[in-house]
């Protein structure tokens, strides 16, 4: 999916351990995204990694992302993941 988003929140970059990553180690966040239509758009949360994590915005940012969205299963539930493939802010 690849939309216009209003920023919401993001959290802290943090190392997290990862196999595939070079030194075992990537950096994660989240992103709290709001679709542009309104008060009561829908809302995402969304993992940045890697070099897109240590990228800061704030709330009322508005950006352009493109987004993966996965479904895997574990202990017989289902679980969706929301990766940010690429982000990028709109200059106001």
């Amino acid at each position: 999916m690849k939309r216009f988003f209003r920023v919401v929140s993001q959290t802290e970059p943090v190392a997290v351990q990862s196999q595939k990553a070079e030194g075992g180690q990537v950096m994660k966040c989240h992103i709290v995204l709001q679709e542009i239509n309104g008060r009561y758009a829908d809302t995402i949360v969304a993992t940045m990694l890697g070099k897109d994590a240590m990228l800061q915005f704030y709330a009322g940012d508005l950006v352009f992302a493109s987004l993966r969205f996965t479904v895997r299963e574990y202990n017989g539930q289902n679980y969706q993941d929301i990766v940010v493939c690429d982000i990028v802010k709109i200059n106001k």
